[in-house]
């Protein structure tokens, strides 16, 4: 990838912009891209306008949905696809096993054309079977949205007060107690008074 100097926020708009048009076909619209954003869609532009100078995008101003990367501006490992983060393996009861900073998981590559949600995701690695009746088996990637908080019934990413990392359902119990349940009668749940929400589980990918 051409080294330029990116902010956060002009770096999600680059990658919004090249995900969207990997899924869709076609360049979203600044408001698509302020929606995604949370953002007013005059702070979209001020951002494009940056990444156009910087030479990250290319627009025709006489166009919609002309958005465009350049492609001096996409890594050769991600230009065929859409990638997210694999942070490491996770299972129940277990600290997370760190993998490569670098590593990525390649949806594209794995599924073909995939619809999964945009933002700021990572990836797990499944290992063990104490969520298997929810559907998620061991071997199986967990995509998780990054997020400190969860309702009841979602399934989390959290992180223990003894410092270990399990893939649970969250449950607030009626005595203020946290219940992380998993989905295999041959587990206990787990009771604490408190841990760390680290990421809420969007969705389950599996090769078969």
């Amino acid at each position: 990838m051409t080294t330029m100097n990116l902010t956060p926020k002009q770096m999600r708009i680059f990658n919004f912009v090249r995900q969207f048009r990997l899924l869709n076909g076609y360049s979203p619209t600044l408001q698509e891209i302020a929606d995604e954003l949370q953002v007013s869609k005059v702070t979209v532009f001020e951002h494009v306008e940056a990444l156009v100078e910087k030479g990250a995008l290319r627009r025709n101003p006489n166009k919609a949905r002309s958005l465009s990367e350049v492609e001096s501006a996409v890594r050769p490992d991600e230009a065929s696809g859409m990638s997210i983060p694999l942070l490491g393996r996770i299972a129940a009861g277990m600290p997370i096993e760190r993998c490569a900073e670098d590593e990525k998981l390649q949806l594209e590559a794995i599924f073909g054309r995939t619809t999964a949600r945009r933002g700021d995701m990572f990836a797990l690695q499944v290992e063990g079977e104490s969520m298997r009746d929810e559907g998620i088996l061991d071997g199986d990637y967990v995509i998780v949205e990054r997020r400190s908080t969860a309702r009841n019934g979602e399934r989390v990413v959290a992180l223990l007060p003894n410092g270990e990392t399990t893939l649970k359902s969250f449950y607030r119990e009626k005595s203020g107690l946290i219940r992380l349940q998993p989905a295999n009668p041959e587990f206990e749940p787990i009771l604490v008074e408190d841990c760390t929400i680290q990421g809420v589980v969007i969705g389950v990918l599996r090769r078969y």
